[in-house]
């Protein structure tokens, strides 16, 4: 039986053009390529660390 780990869901909804090229990386890291896209990642403490980074970018989508 296959184990089922939890999930976050994640919108990209403000572009990165005018931040540090930090904050870009960690964009890239996420996995968006588009604004407004919403990727499903693993709900662990890097990607948590990650969403922390950078919270004027992204958001938690329910």
């Amino acid at each position: 039986m296959p184990t089922k780990s939890k999930t976050i869901r994640i919108q990209y909804y403000r572009s990165a053009i005018s931040t540090p090229v930090k904050h870009k990386l960690v964009v890239k890291g996420l996995g968006f390529t588009r604004l407004n896209q919403i990727v499903e990642r693993v709900d662990n403490e890097s990607v948590r660390g990650m969403v922390k980074a950078i919270p004027h970018l992204v958001r938690i989508v329910d």
